[in-house]
């Protein structure tokens, strides 16, 4: 395994191996954060993350908002849906919609620990467990597909932990926006790999660059490289969001990258899909000293 890892990730590791190794101490260094909210992103409004920010306390307290699409078969109540006990949330996957921060932020380092229950639900009951983290939120609850909100997610599903997604509703008057540098892979799906000319990307995902080809969604599936443990383990995702950049960083490798972004900051939201997750641990992080991103 550590072989095949170093294969798929030397390119990576030349160009980013301080990235990776400071963004891991950081994790070690912090546990907390601090939270608020507005109804749109406004330049200048967002909070730039100072001091530790614990969003499964913002949940407790009553402090974040909830959209759960009524348009599905299964759309229980979100008060069923996101429960805390002995301070690790349960998401019962009972739905289609996201917890989100009623404040905006900028420049921060995220931390969510993770691992998936085996209920899933509906017409996903036998695909690919499946949930995200949406970053750069702005805009009407609700308001792509009665569903989701104007975002840039950190895509978390079976086989494909990392992809950058891009969401927007059709007419936006102010889109997400990120560049890539990526390439189309057999598939002709996009895939992020350093050094590759960069992709304007307003819709859709980037894949993470170990994603095999062969993905299925199906439920339990594992790709040749993935480097999630399985289902019913923990997890942990890292998004780095330093001025129009993002990283994400899953088990301490850095998967994916996105440059422009933009806007570059909004509100932050955790998806419930289909599936049961479970999470000790979801927290903002002040950035800390970390190399400037290549733009």
């Amino acid at each position: 395994m550590s072989k095949q890892r170093n294969t798929v990730f030397q390119a990576i590791e030349r160009k980013h191996n301080m990235h990776r190794h400071t963004a891991i101490l950081i994790v070690s260094l912090f546990t907390g954060i601090t939270v608020q909210a507005r109804d749109s992103v406004a330049e200048g409004a967002a909070r730039q993350v100072t001091a530790p920010v614990n969003l499964l306390h913002l949940i407790t307290s009553g402090q974040m908002d909830y959209h759960i699409a009524p348009q599905y078969a299964v759309h229980d109540p979100a008060s069923d849906i996101f429960q805390i006990t002995n301070g690790i949330l349960r998401i019962s996957g009972r739905g289609y919609g996201y917890v989100a921060t009623r404040e905006t932020y900028r420049d921060y380092h995220l931390v969510i620990e993770f691992k998936w229950g085996e209920q899933t639900w509906g017409e996903r009951a036998a695909k690919a467990r499946d949930s995200g983290v949406l970053v750069h939120a702005h805009g009407a609850h609700g308001s792509v597909y009665k569903t989701w909100i104007p975002c840039v997610e950190a895509n978390l599903i079976e086989g494909g932990m990392g992809d950058i997604y891009v969401v927007n509703p059709k007419g936006a008057l102010r889109p997400c926006c990120v560049q890539v540098e990526a390439w189309r892979d057999r598939s002709g799906e996009w895939r992020w790999r350093p050094g590759a000319p960069r992709q304007t990307i307003t819709d859709g995902r980037v894949r993470w660059l170990g994603c095999d080809e062969a993905w299925k969604d199906v439920k339990g599936f594992r790709g040749r490289r993935d480097i999630d443990v399985p289902a019913g383990e923990w997890n942990r995702l890292e998004i780095i969001a330093q001025g129009k950049t993002l990283r994400y960083l899953y088990n301490g490798w850095l998967v994916n990258e996105a440059h422009a972004v933009a806007p570059d900051e909004g509100k932050i939201c955790l998806q419930t899909e289909a599936a049961e997750l479970w999470v000790r641990r979801f927290e903002l992080l002040p950035l800390f000293r970390l190399p400037p991103p290549d733009e």
